[in-house]
């Protein structure tokens, strides 16, 4: 390949993934062309994208975006396919796993598409670490909840002392009312009186 078209799919790389930080890296051995066509077709539905690489200029273009994958790590061994799509590594991860691990079609692809691994926000991770990452939606589910828990037991604690004291002054007034006919129906009746 001369240098020219390596520069060529090099810069077509950084356009490819110019803004992806969040990948899951596949070795494909023995799929055929329908197979993959096929892969392709039903994970597109779910805005995944797939691209196969020339592992070394793919890792230069990765160095060069910051993506810290070593140059000696497992991901760079065999033939990559590079996924990517949807919102987070997690959607990702799972809409991957449920195709190819537990889809209706993964007797297809069980010899023939290998899982090497996953990139989220640029650092290398394994895919069972991918998959049970929050997705965008769960961690700001998960921040909201303990905003909301923690505001919740500060507003516990300055109504709760608060509510007793007005409960103790409420029980004291009641007294005092109480008191207070009795002793004026007291004044109201006349002192016997004495010879």
């Amino acid at each position: 390949m001369s240098k020219v078209i390596k520069q060529m799919e090099m810069d077509a790389l950084r356009r490819a993934f110019g803004t992806v930080r969040d990948l899951v890296l596949l070795s494909t051995k023995g799929l055929s062309a329908q197979g993959e066509g096929g892969l392709r077709t039903v994970l597109s539905k779910k805005q995944i994208q797939f691209r196969v690489v020339k592992n070394s200029l793919t890792r230069r273009v990765f160095q060069e975006m910051g993506l810290s994958v070593p140059a000696d790590s497992p991901y760079w061994n065999g033939p990559t396919m590079l996924a990517w799509g949807t919102g987070s590594i997690a959607e990702l991860s799972r809409a991957l796993e449920g195709e190819l691990l537990k889809g209706k079609q993964a007797v297809k692809y069980k010899d023939k598409v290998a899982i090497k691994g996953a990139i989220a926000d640029g650092e290398p991770v394994t895919f069972k670490q991918a998959t049970e990452m929050p997705t965008r939606t769960e961690a700001i589910g998960q921040v909201l909840g303990m905003i909301l828990g923690a505001g919740s037991a500060i507003a516990g604690c300055l109504i709760g002392p608060a509510a007793q004291v007005a409960s103790q002054v409420e029980s004291k007034t009641k007294e005092e009312e109480g008191a207070a006919p009795a002793a004026e129906e007291g004044a109201a009746v006349p002192a016997p009186a004495t010879a």
